[in-house]
Protein backbone atom coordinates (compact mmCIF):
# COMPACT_ATOMS: atom_id res chain seq x y z
CA UNK A 1 0.00 0.00 0.00
CA UNK A 2 1.35 3.57 -0.90
CA UNK A 3 0.89 5.96 0.45
CA UNK A 4 0.80 9.17 -1.34
CA UNK A 5 0.42 12.89 -0.98
CA UNK A 6 -2.61 14.54 -2.06
CA UNK A 7 -2.54 18.66 -1.84
CA UNK A 8 -0.76 18.00 1.78
CA UNK A 9 -2.92 15.17 3.22
CA UNK A 10 -1.59 11.67 3.56
CA UNK A 11 -3.52 8.51 1.72
CA UNK A 12 -3.58 5.13 1.36
CA UNK A 13 -3.28 4.01 -2.36
CA UNK A 14 -3.26 0.83 -4.12
CA UNK A 15 -1.74 0.75 -7.74
CA UNK A 16 -1.50 -1.95 -10.28
CA UNK A 17 2.32 -2.24 -9.78
CA UNK A 18 2.06 -2.84 -6.22
CA UNK A 19 -1.36 -5.40 -6.56
CA UNK A 20 -0.64 -7.03 -9.92
CA UNK A 21 -3.06 -9.25 -11.59
CA UNK A 22 -1.60 -12.17 -11.16
CA UNK A 23 -1.85 -11.63 -7.54
CA UNK A 24 -5.39 -11.36 -7.50
CA UNK A 25 -5.71 -14.03 -9.76
CA UNK A 26 -4.13 -15.86 -6.75
CA UNK A 27 -6.13 -14.56 -4.06
CA UNK A 28 -9.61 -15.33 -5.64
CA UNK A 29 -8.46 -18.78 -7.58
CA UNK A 30 -10.81 -20.53 -6.06
CA UNK A 31 -13.49 -18.08 -5.72
CA UNK A 32 -17.14 -18.21 -8.04
CA UNK A 33 -17.86 -14.66 -8.18
CA UNK A 34 -21.58 -13.75 -9.00
CA UNK A 35 -22.67 -10.69 -10.58
CA UNK A 36 -26.04 -9.78 -9.51
CA UNK A 37 -27.83 -7.06 -12.29
CA UNK A 38 -26.75 -6.09 -15.59
CA UNK A 39 -28.33 -2.99 -15.93
CA UNK A 40 -25.47 0.12 -15.28
CA UNK A 41 -22.25 -1.43 -13.60
CA UNK A 42 -22.79 -4.55 -13.81
CA UNK A 43 -21.79 -5.29 -17.73
CA UNK A 44 -18.81 -3.73 -17.02
CA UNK A 45 -16.99 -5.14 -13.90
CA UNK A 46 -18.17 -8.61 -15.19
CA UNK A 47 -16.80 -8.55 -18.30
CA UNK A 48 -13.56 -6.77 -17.25
CA UNK A 49 -13.55 -9.51 -14.87
CA UNK A 50 -14.17 -12.33 -17.26
CA UNK A 51 -11.41 -11.46 -20.10
CA UNK A 52 -9.14 -10.72 -16.59
CA UNK A 53 -9.25 -14.51 -16.46
CA UNK A 54 -11.84 -14.91 -13.63
CA UNK A 55 -14.55 -17.49 -12.72
CA UNK A 56 -18.02 -14.88 -13.13
CA UNK A 57 -21.40 -15.70 -13.20
CA UNK A 58 -24.18 -13.22 -13.82
CA UNK A 59 -27.26 -13.25 -12.21
CA UNK A 60 -30.43 -11.49 -13.58
CA UNK A 61 -34.11 -11.78 -14.11
CA UNK A 62 -35.50 -12.40 -17.78
CA UNK A 63 -36.41 -9.42 -19.79
CA UNK A 64 -34.39 -7.08 -22.10
CA UNK A 65 -31.23 -6.88 -20.06
CA UNK A 66 -31.11 -10.79 -19.66
CA UNK A 67 -31.40 -10.95 -23.49
CA UNK A 68 -28.20 -8.23 -23.15
CA UNK A 69 -26.56 -10.47 -21.46
CA UNK A 70 -27.02 -13.20 -23.47
CA UNK A 71 -25.44 -11.12 -26.52
CA UNK A 72 -22.41 -10.05 -24.34
CA UNK A 73 -21.65 -13.77 -24.14
CA UNK A 74 -23.13 -15.24 -20.90
CA UNK A 75 -24.30 -18.78 -21.42
CA UNK A 76 -28.18 -19.54 -19.87
CA UNK A 77 -27.86 -22.48 -17.59
CA UNK A 78 -23.83 -21.81 -17.55
CA UNK A 79 -22.60 -18.24 -16.86
CA UNK A 80 -25.97 -16.91 -16.35
CA UNK A 81 -28.75 -17.23 -13.96
CA UNK A 82 -31.48 -15.90 -11.98
CA UNK A 83 -30.96 -13.70 -9.51
CA UNK A 84 -31.45 -16.25 -6.65
CA UNK A 85 -29.33 -18.99 -8.05
CA UNK A 86 -26.46 -17.23 -9.12
CA UNK A 87 -26.34 -15.83 -4.98
CA UNK A 88 -27.05 -19.53 -3.96
CA UNK A 89 -23.73 -20.39 -6.56
CA UNK A 90 -21.27 -17.22 -5.42
CA UNK A 91 -18.70 -17.53 -2.98
CA UNK A 92 -18.28 -13.47 -3.24
CA UNK A 93 -21.89 -12.29 -4.49
CA UNK A 94 -21.40 -8.48 -6.47
CA UNK A 95 -24.65 -6.32 -5.63
CA UNK A 96 -24.67 -4.29 -8.68
CA UNK A 97 -28.57 -3.60 -8.52
CA UNK A 98 -30.14 -0.18 -8.23
CA UNK A 99 -30.32 0.88 -4.83
CA UNK A 100 -34.34 0.79 -4.90
CA UNK A 101 -33.81 -2.98 -6.46
CA UNK A 102 -31.44 -3.65 -3.52
CA UNK A 103 -33.96 -3.05 -1.37
CA UNK A 104 -37.15 -5.36 -3.38
CA UNK A 105 -34.25 -8.16 -3.76
CA UNK A 106 -32.56 -8.14 -0.24
CA UNK A 107 -35.26 -10.44 1.40
CA UNK A 108 -34.44 -13.04 -0.84
CA UNK A 109 -30.49 -12.57 -1.71
CA UNK A 110 -30.39 -12.84 1.64
CA UNK A 111 -31.32 -16.39 2.17
CA UNK A 112 -28.31 -17.37 -0.34
CA UNK A 113 -25.53 -15.75 1.68
CA UNK A 114 -23.29 -18.59 3.46
CA UNK A 115 -21.08 -17.78 6.15
CA UNK A 116 -17.75 -16.72 4.49
CA UNK A 117 -19.21 -15.60 1.67
CA UNK A 118 -18.31 -11.80 0.86
CA UNK A 119 -21.17 -9.36 -0.45
CA UNK A 120 -19.69 -6.98 -2.54
CA UNK A 121 -21.36 -3.24 -3.40
CA UNK A 122 -19.96 -0.05 -5.70
CA UNK A 123 -21.96 2.26 -3.69
CA UNK A 124 -22.38 2.61 0.06
CA UNK A 125 -26.09 3.57 -0.23
CA UNK A 126 -28.19 0.51 1.28
CA UNK A 127 -25.48 -0.26 3.87
CA UNK A 128 -25.30 3.58 5.17
CA UNK A 129 -29.04 3.59 5.30
CA UNK A 130 -29.35 0.61 6.33
CA UNK A 131 -32.19 1.75 8.71
CA UNK A 132 -34.39 3.27 5.80
CA UNK A 133 -33.46 0.54 3.22
CA UNK A 134 -33.51 -2.81 5.64
CA UNK A 135 -30.09 -4.26 4.17
CA UNK A 136 -28.25 -5.25 7.29
CA UNK A 137 -25.95 -8.27 6.77
CA UNK A 138 -25.16 -11.48 8.75
CA UNK A 139 -22.13 -11.09 10.76
CA UNK A 140 -20.43 -14.40 9.36
CA UNK A 141 -19.75 -12.60 5.44
CA UNK A 142 -17.81 -10.20 4.79
CA UNK A 143 -18.95 -6.82 3.49
CA UNK A 144 -16.95 -4.88 1.40
CA UNK A 145 -17.14 -2.53 -1.83
CA UNK A 146 -15.25 -1.18 -5.01
CA UNK A 147 -16.55 2.14 -6.42
CA UNK A 148 -15.74 2.76 -10.03
CA UNK A 149 -15.54 7.10 -10.52
CA UNK A 150 -17.44 6.96 -13.35
CA UNK A 151 -20.04 4.43 -15.10
CA UNK A 152 -19.79 0.81 -15.98
CA UNK A 153 -19.61 2.16 -19.75
CA UNK A 154 -16.87 4.14 -19.18
CA UNK A 155 -15.20 1.20 -17.08
CA UNK A 156 -15.43 -1.06 -19.90
CA UNK A 157 -13.83 1.44 -23.07
CA UNK A 158 -11.31 2.45 -20.77
CA UNK A 159 -10.28 -0.79 -19.49
CA UNK A 160 -10.71 -2.49 -23.83
CA UNK A 161 -8.44 0.85 -24.46
CA UNK A 162 -5.50 -0.45 -22.22
CA UNK A 163 -6.67 2.29 -19.24
CA UNK A 164 -8.39 2.17 -16.14
CA UNK A 165 -11.01 4.21 -14.29
CA UNK A 166 -9.81 4.81 -10.83
CA UNK A 167 -12.10 3.16 -7.76
CA UNK A 168 -12.57 3.68 -4.06
CA UNK A 169 -12.37 0.56 -1.87
CA UNK A 170 -13.64 -0.10 1.49
CA UNK A 171 -14.27 -2.89 4.27
CA UNK A 172 -17.31 -2.48 5.73
CA UNK A 173 -17.46 -6.30 7.67
CA UNK A 174 -14.28 -8.25 7.84
CA UNK A 175 -15.56 -11.97 9.03
CA UNK A 176 -12.77 -14.03 7.37
CA UNK A 177 -9.77 -12.13 7.75
CA UNK A 178 -9.52 -11.99 3.81
CA UNK A 179 -11.77 -9.32 3.14
CA UNK A 180 -8.90 -6.76 2.22
CA UNK A 181 -7.16 -8.93 0.02
CA UNK A 182 -10.44 -9.77 -1.53
CA UNK A 183 -11.40 -6.14 -1.85
CA UNK A 184 -8.24 -5.08 -3.48
CA UNK A 185 -8.03 -7.92 -5.64
CA UNK A 186 -11.94 -7.87 -7.24
CA UNK A 187 -10.33 -3.73 -7.49
CA UNK A 188 -7.75 -4.84 -9.63
CA UNK A 189 -9.76 -7.58 -11.50
CA UNK A 190 -12.21 -5.24 -12.90
CA UNK A 191 -9.84 -2.81 -14.57
CA UNK A 192 -9.11 -0.09 -11.45
CA UNK A 193 -6.59 2.30 -12.63
CA UNK A 194 -5.86 3.20 -9.21
CA UNK A 195 -7.62 2.24 -5.74
CA UNK A 196 -7.87 4.95 -2.94
CA UNK A 197 -9.35 4.36 0.50
CA UNK A 198 -12.85 5.07 2.05
CA UNK A 199 -15.23 3.80 3.88
CA UNK A 200 -19.47 3.49 3.06
CA UNK A 201 -20.48 6.33 4.58
CA UNK A 202 -18.04 8.43 2.97
CA UNK A 203 -18.55 7.40 -0.25
CA UNK A 204 -22.59 7.63 -0.18
CA UNK A 205 -22.63 11.23 1.06
CA UNK A 206 -19.80 11.59 -1.51
CA UNK A 207 -21.48 10.40 -4.30
CA UNK A 208 -25.11 11.67 -3.48
CA UNK A 209 -23.37 15.35 -3.16
CA UNK A 210 -21.47 14.56 -6.26
CA UNK A 211 -24.14 14.09 -8.20
CA UNK A 212 -26.30 16.48 -7.05
CA UNK A 213 -23.70 19.02 -7.68
CA UNK A 214 -20.87 19.03 -9.85
CA UNK A 215 -21.12 16.08 -11.93
CA UNK A 216 -24.50 16.54 -13.00
CA UNK A 217 -27.10 18.65 -11.08
CA UNK A 218 -25.29 21.56 -10.67
CA UNK A 219 -23.54 22.18 -13.92
CA UNK A 220 -26.75 21.35 -15.42
CA UNK A 221 -28.63 24.41 -13.50
CA UNK A 222 -24.73 26.36 -14.37
CA UNK A 223 -24.97 25.56 -18.20
CA UNK A 224 -29.14 26.54 -18.71
CA UNK A 225 -28.76 29.31 -16.53
CA UNK A 226 -26.00 30.92 -18.61
CA UNK A 227 -27.29 29.59 -22.19
CA UNK A 228 -31.08 31.58 -21.08
CA UNK A 229 -29.10 34.83 -20.11
CA UNK A 230 -27.02 34.89 -23.59
CA UNK A 231 -30.26 34.13 -25.49
CA UNK A 232 -32.79 36.47 -23.50
CA UNK A 233 -29.91 39.39 -24.10
CA UNK A 234 -30.33 38.52 -28.15
CA UNK A 235 -27.51 35.65 -28.88
CA UNK A 236 -28.67 33.10 -31.10
CA UNK A 237 -28.98 29.30 -30.26
CA UNK A 238 -26.05 28.58 -31.93
CA UNK A 239 -24.09 31.08 -30.05
CA UNK A 240 -24.89 30.77 -26.74
CA UNK A 241 -25.07 26.67 -27.13
CA UNK A 242 -21.00 27.64 -28.45
CA UNK A 243 -19.85 29.90 -25.66
CA UNK A 244 -21.62 27.75 -22.94
CA UNK A 245 -21.12 24.22 -23.46
CA UNK A 246 -19.42 23.35 -26.70
CA UNK A 247 -16.46 25.49 -25.88
CA UNK A 248 -16.49 23.93 -22.29
CA UNK A 249 -16.28 19.93 -23.21
CA UNK A 250 -14.52 20.03 -26.57
CA UNK A 251 -11.81 22.74 -25.79
CA UNK A 252 -11.27 23.61 -22.09
CA UNK A 253 -12.42 20.15 -20.38
CA UNK A 254 -9.75 18.10 -22.00
CA UNK A 255 -6.85 21.12 -21.03
CA UNK A 256 -7.64 21.15 -17.27
CA UNK A 257 -8.58 17.26 -17.18
CA UNK A 258 -4.98 17.03 -18.32
CA UNK A 259 -2.68 19.05 -16.31
CA UNK A 260 -5.22 21.05 -14.24
CA UNK A 261 -7.27 24.28 -13.55
CA UNK A 262 -3.93 27.18 -13.74
CA UNK A 263 -2.41 24.98 -16.98
CA UNK A 264 -5.91 25.65 -18.86
CA UNK A 265 -5.85 29.40 -17.36
CA UNK A 266 -2.24 29.50 -18.59
CA UNK A 267 -3.43 28.34 -22.19
CA UNK A 268 -6.48 30.84 -22.55
CA UNK A 269 -5.89 34.23 -23.70
CA UNK A 270 -4.95 36.85 -20.94
CA UNK A 271 -8.69 38.54 -21.45
CA UNK A 272 -10.07 34.72 -20.57
CA UNK A 273 -7.38 34.81 -17.80
CA UNK A 274 -8.89 38.08 -15.90
CA UNK A 275 -12.14 37.30 -15.74
CA UNK A 276 -11.88 33.97 -15.11
CA UNK A 277 -9.44 34.90 -11.70
CA UNK A 278 -11.93 38.18 -11.25
CA UNK A 279 -15.26 36.01 -11.21
CA UNK A 280 -14.68 32.61 -9.89
CA UNK A 281 -14.39 33.73 -6.07
CA UNK A 282 -17.29 35.17 -6.31
CA UNK A 283 -19.07 31.65 -8.25
CA UNK A 284 -17.82 29.73 -5.63
CA UNK A 285 -19.36 32.67 -2.58
CA UNK A 286 -22.80 32.27 -4.09
CA UNK A 287 -22.51 28.45 -4.88
CA UNK A 288 -21.03 27.23 -1.48
CA UNK A 289 -24.13 27.80 0.57
CA UNK A 290 -26.23 25.36 -2.21
CA UNK A 291 -23.25 22.77 -1.51
CA UNK A 292 -23.57 23.39 2.08
CA UNK A 293 -27.32 22.93 2.14
CA UNK A 294 -27.43 19.59 -0.21
CA UNK A 295 -24.58 18.00 1.87
CA UNK A 296 -26.63 18.52 4.93
CA UNK A 297 -29.51 16.88 3.04
CA UNK A 298 -27.31 13.98 1.99
CA UNK A 299 -25.68 13.47 5.44
CA UNK A 300 -29.23 13.49 7.69
CA UNK A 301 -30.65 10.59 4.97
CA UNK A 302 -33.05 13.28 3.67
CA UNK A 303 -31.82 12.22 -0.28
CA UNK A 304 -31.67 8.87 0.16
CA UNK A 305 -34.95 8.82 1.56
CA UNK A 306 -36.30 10.74 -1.46
CA UNK A 307 -34.45 8.32 -3.97
CA UNK A 308 -36.24 5.35 -2.10
CA UNK A 309 -39.60 6.96 -2.28
CA UNK A 310 -39.43 7.88 -5.48
CA UNK A 311 -37.89 4.87 -7.12
CA UNK A 312 -39.79 2.28 -5.52
CA UNK A 313 -42.91 4.04 -6.84
CA UNK A 314 -44.78 1.30 -9.44
CA UNK A 315 -44.86 4.27 -12.30
CA UNK A 316 -41.35 5.23 -11.70
CA UNK A 317 -40.00 5.06 -14.92
CA UNK A 318 -43.09 6.77 -16.64
CA UNK A 319 -42.46 10.00 -14.71
CA UNK A 320 -38.69 9.53 -15.15
CA UNK A 321 -39.17 9.00 -18.79
CA UNK A 322 -41.09 12.11 -18.77
CA UNK A 323 -38.89 14.72 -16.87
CA UNK A 324 -35.38 13.37 -19.44
CA UNK A 325 -37.92 14.25 -22.52
CA UNK A 326 -38.50 17.45 -21.10
CA UNK A 327 -34.65 17.95 -20.47
CA UNK A 328 -34.10 15.98 -23.98
CA UNK A 329 -36.23 18.46 -25.97
CA UNK A 330 -35.01 22.13 -24.22
CA UNK A 331 -34.49 24.01 -26.63
CA UNK A 332 -30.33 24.10 -25.47
CA UNK A 333 -29.97 20.19 -25.65
CA UNK A 334 -32.22 20.31 -29.08
CA UNK A 335 -29.59 22.89 -30.76
CA UNK A 336 -26.91 20.33 -29.07
CA UNK A 337 -28.22 17.78 -31.50
CA UNK A 338 -27.35 20.30 -34.58
CA UNK A 339 -23.94 21.33 -33.07
CA UNK A 340 -22.56 17.87 -32.55
CA UNK A 341 -24.00 16.75 -36.21
CA UNK A 342 -21.45 19.66 -37.36
CA UNK A 343 -18.62 18.51 -35.84
CA UNK A 344 -15.68 17.58 -38.51
CA UNK A 345 -15.81 14.13 -37.19
CA UNK A 346 -18.69 13.54 -37.76
CA UNK A 347 -19.08 14.69 -41.10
Amino acid sequence: MAQMNFGGVIENVMTREEFPLEKAREILKNETIAVIGYGVQGPGQSLNLRDNGFNVIVGQREGKTYDKAVADGWIPGKTLFSIEEAAERGTIVMCLLSDAAVMSVWPSLQKHLKPGNALYFSHGFAITWNDRTGVVPAKDIDVIMVAPKGSGTSLRTMFLEGRGLNSSYAVYQDATGRAMDRTLALGIGIGSGYLFETTFQREATSDLTGERGSLMGAIQGLLLAQYEVLREHGHTPSEAFNETVEELTQSLMPLFAKNGMDWMYANCSTTAQRGALDWFPRFHDAVKPVLEWLYLSVKTGNEAQISIDSNSKPDYRVGLEKELKALRESEMWQTAVTVRKLRPENN
